[in-house]
């Protein structure tokens, strides 16, 4: 096998961990760097690999500081709609060819957010029921009670794996603590964490996991470039009354 650019083949500690079994099936390496097939016992040839490794890594790592710094700013500045799921209450609009002329030419189209008429209803009375005292149980009770879909109930696709019978208080709780409903985007509500495969066995690798980012890390932009379901005054009461709720126990 003939590797033209090791520095993408390899990263981190990847070639230590897969390089045996080049060496166990017999099948020759080749590097043009290191002059022909790789020698595992050859130190010299496995201190270049190791370096290559490093390399990928560090690239790898500025590429994501590039990308998070390019999608903040679109965000922050333009309000740009970044890709995924519409919230519920809204719908995606198509916005013309995509403002990047690579990814226009591939077909690729710009999309932002319109207020879905069956479902923003349903967001303010959310955001109304809550302001009035009703705990968020009790609005998916209510909910459920009134035949009004659920989000997955609405978009089957959305969550396949959730039971769509009846609105669940997580669901409630998402919607009551997105601050897209005040017609800002935002961007890096969540992450995504590198977490071990095998603790016990570290060549495995790692699995991808999305965990939730702190407000403070959340880049919210300064205009509004949506339709609001709520507005600022009333978002800021919500949130307010859940911190309230959550530490005297009595958000439910």
């Amino acid at each position: 096998m003939v590797i033209g650019e090791p520095q993408r083949a390899f990263y981190g500690n990847e070639f230590g961990d897969t390089f045996p079994l080049f060496v166990h099936y017999g099948v020759p390496l080749r590097v043009p760097e290191v002059g022909g097939a790789v020698d595992g016992s050859n130190e010299a040839h496995d201190l270049i690999m190791s370096v290559f490794g490093g390399t990928s890594k560090g690239e790898r790592n500025r590429i994501k500081v590039r990308v998070h710094a390019a999608m903040s700013s679109q965000t922050l500045m333009e309000g740009r709609f970044l890709g995924g799921r519409p919230p519920h209450g809204y719908r995606l609009r198509d916005l013309g060819p995509h403002p990047n002329p690579g990814k226009a030419a591939e077909g690729k189209r710009l999309h932002g957010l319109e207020t879905d008429p069956r479902t923003a209803p349903v967001v303010v009375r959310i955001f109304s029921e809550f302001l009035r005292g009703y705990g968020i149980y009790a609005i998916a009770e209510g909910l459920t009670r009134d035949g009004i879909p659920s989000p997955s109930a609405h978009d089957p696709r959305r969550n396949p794996h959730r039971d769509a019978r009846a609105w669940a208080k997580s669901a409630v709780r998402a919607i009551l603590d997105n601050p897209r409903y005040t017609g800002r985007q935002v961007w890096n509500r969540q992450k995504k964490h590198e977490a071990l495969l095998d603790i016990s066995d570290v060549s495995l690798g790692y699995t991808t996991k999305m965990r939730w980012n702190t407000q403070d890390k959340w880049i919210i932009s300064k205009e509004i470039v949506h339709t609001p379901l709520v507005d600022d005054d009333t978002f800021a009461r919500v949130q307010g009354q859940l911190h309230i709720r959550a530490s005297t126990g009595t958000s439910t």
